[in-house]
């Protein structure tokens, strides 16, 4: 038997001829591929302009304070003043209490009224599922424009209903409670219909076969419902979770325009604190900070709902 010996000098060469090559196809991949990077360039530099910049600029500005013209870096301060801000802390209350009733609410109506539609036996499917999802695609200042009128005091839609049924009007917009269910109702009014078409979605990725299995052993609606629909929709119920809540907490538009964060700072939310404080008040180095302090608890909340979804699945 005959062993063949490979000489240092030759394990060396087969290296570097291996590297040299493996260079090679590396610089010929790069040719290849540099026209798809000059066509993504634009796409690159749009989003490095109107997000990766404002982002980093809105971070470093938390740290600032401009007064005179002049600016000054403060550290923590910025951030020390929001645990000090009643303001804020009225904010956080406002949108958690709205979060807390609107989400749940909405996402069950959804998964309600997807889970109807998806029967065959519903006539007109197509119509009702166009009619409930209309609202979705209405712009947030016009629907808040309608709610508006339709909430007046004086001459309102709703009060004249009631007026049908012998009742007092209600001062939709000028009283704390009534004008957060007012709130709660427009958000809901307008994002059900979207979440329920992401549900619905989801329901007829389930296959027929399991259906037709639980009718075979007995089960009934509610069954089928609680124990094959919803452990499915899990995900798709995380997703609609996950979006609602960050809707929730950048909510702006709709107070702004139905109460303007009134009364009494009764429907006040971070956001449209932070648009007082930084374009009202030009204090944009405390705008960026409350920026932030949102930004953080988008973050956390999302990660707790994924948690929690996780585990139970």
């Amino acid at each position: 038997m005959t062993t063949t010996l490979t000489r240092p000098s030759e394990s060396k060469e087969g290296r570097s001829t291996a590297r040299a090559a493996a260079g090679k196809a590396a610089r010929r991949a790069a040719r290849r591929h540099r026209p798809g990077y000059f066509f993504i360039l634009p796409a690159l530099a749009l989003f490095a302009l109107f997000f990766v910049y404002p982002l980093v600029s809105s971070f470093i500005q938390s740290f600032q304070s401009i007064s005179g013209g002049e600016t000054s870096w403060v550290g923590l301060a910025q951030y020390q003043r929001l645990f000090e801000d009643p303001l804020v802390a009225q904010s956080l209350f406002n949108v958690f209490l709205i979060l807390a009733i609107q989400v749940p609410l909405m996402v069950c109506i959804a998964i309600g009224l997807a889970y109807i539609l998806n029967q065959s036996w519903v006539r007109f499917r197509t119509g009702f599922r166009a009619i409930y999802f209309l609202p979705a695609v209405t712009t947030l200042v016009a629907y808040s424009l309608v709610f508006r009128v339709m909430l007046a005091t004086d001459g309102g839609a709703a009060n004249q209903m009631l007026g049908m049924f012998g009742m007092d009007p209600i001062d939709w917009l000028n009283s704390e409670g009534w004008a957060r269910v007012a709130l709660i109702a427009s958000i809901t009014w307008r994002w059900t219909g979207y979440n329920m078409i992401i549900i619905l979605a989801g329901l007829q990725a389930i296959p027929a076969e399991q259906y037709e299995a639980a009718r075979i052993d007995g089960a009934g609606r509610w069954a089928i419902f609680s124990r094959i629909v919803v452990p499915q929709l899990r995900p798709v119920i995380l997703f609609s979770s996950i979006t609602s809540t960050i809707g929730a907490l950048q909510l702006f538009d709709e107070n702004f325009i139905l109460t303007g964060g009134g009364p009494n700072n009764a429907t006040l939310t971070p956001v449209l604190y932070l648009y007082k404080v930084g374009f009202q008040q030009f204090d944009f180095g405390y705008a960026s900070a409350i920026a932030w302090l949102v930004v953080a608890i988008i973050a956390v909340i999302s990660l707790i709902q994924f948690r929690i979804m996780r585990d139970k699945s």
